[in-house]
């Protein structure tokens, strides 16, 4: 059975924690690594209820899209309704997760699951990253030290392109050195030239964990003095950001797109901004309650953002922009994708039970 560890490594490839906003908190909240799971239960936003279902169902590990502990901390006591429900999961070893917008804006997480819901075409992100700076850090390893090497430099956070983790290239040859005689190489003597065959090691390398790979890289590293290339890569956008946006597969009016949009999402009523007659051709997606990307939707020529809820001002906005809002409801963007999520990992890991909560529900009535 896997660990939640090695569950959390998966739902780092489904969705990076690089791709997070700034102000979110994202990864492992609550629990600990080394705990086995047998049940997974996932949830749009962890409440009493779920976390007495999480435990009634025996499982480990909760992934919640909304996170908890968001705001800093400074006292865990029972008076406080969310301690007492983090205490309860405590002692029933439950573990915590929360993907949030790390799982919005990655390359299958939520926007992209709502555009191609619609069927969108030529999807892009509403918003672009800037560029992560980025390195290549180059070692010199002899054979029986390289693996020990690389998972040092790997568990530093490097090695890390697009979903793909652990990446490296290696390249044989020999490497010649003449230590003095105040020198310990671990291979050869001091005193005269050696020469010994190595393996030249590249790892990308992203700017905020450079340090810490090349401490990680120097305490495993056999020799004395191990030779350490930082070389800078020039910075390209590679796709990924927040929200999307794409054509319909026909230009349609605003009426049967909110009748598409409330079948899609199995909703009985949807609220929006604008004339029903108005046609729609390219449609922004911000999932939640993301009215913020209204106008990111206007310079990239949609008129019509969908978005799970909005402010009364930002619907005045939108009707100033000649823009039409689409409101399905928060929950309604959200929920979909976290059942979507339970059975990815039910897949991903055999014999692990993982489903959505049974007892979440949207607490908006129409």
């Amino acid at each position: 059975m896997p660990n939640v560890h090695e569950i959390c490594r998966y739902l780092h490839d489904v969705a990076p924690l690089s791709l997070a906003e700034d102000w979110d908190n994202v990864g492992l909240l609550l629990g600990d690594e080394a705990t086995d799971v047998v049940r997974v239960l996932t949830c749009l936003t962890l409440t009493p209820d779920v976390a007495e279902e999480a435990v009634l169902v025996g499982a480990r590990l909760i992934v919640t899209h909304h996170p908890v502990l968001f705001k800093p901390v400074k006292r865990l006591v029972a008076s406080n309704s969310e301690a007492r429900m983090l205490l309860k999961l405590m002692r029933h070893g439950i573990a915590v997760y929360s993907p949030h917008t790390a799982y919005d804006n990655s390359a299958t997480g939520i926007n992209q699951q709502l555009a191609e819901l619609l069927e969108l075409e030529e999807i892009n992100p509403l918003r672009h990253y800037s560029p992560v700076e980025q390195f290549k850090l180059v070692t010199f390893v002899p054979d029986e030290h390289l693996d020990l090497v690389r998972r040092a430099v790997w568990d530093a956070g490097a090695g890390i392109i697009g979903n793909y983790r652990e990446c490296s290239f290696n390249t044989r040859g020999y490497g010649t050195f003449f230590g003095s005689e105040e020198t310990h190489p671990a291979i050869g003597q001091a005193g005269r030239r050696e020469q010994v065959e190595e393996t030249r090691v590249e790892i990308f390398c992203p700017a905020d964990c450079l340090d810490k790979a090349i401490a990680h890289l120097r305490k495993v590293h056999p020799y004395e003095e191990a030779a350490i290339d930082i070389v800078t890569l020039k910075s390209q956008r590679d796709g990924t950001g927040s929200g999307r946006f794409g054509k319909l597969p026909r230009p349609m009016p605003l009426g049967e797109l909110n009748h598409l949009v409330k079948e899609r999402l199995k909703q009985p009523h949807v609220q929006f901004v604008g004339e029903s007659t108005r046609q729609i051709d390219k449609v922004g997606i911000a999932c939640g309650a993301a009215a913020e990307f209204l106008r990111d939707a206007h310079r990239a020529g949609c008129q019509a953002l969908l978005t799970g809820e909005a402010r009364f001002h930002a619907c005045l906005e939108a009707r100033d922009l000649q823009m039409a809002l689409i409101l399905p409801g928060h929950y309604a963007t959200e929920r979909p994708a976290m059942e979507t999520l339970a059975t990815r990992m039910a897949a991903r890991f055999p014999g692990l039970v993982a489903t959505a909560s049974e007892k979440e529900r949207d607490p908006v009535r129409y």
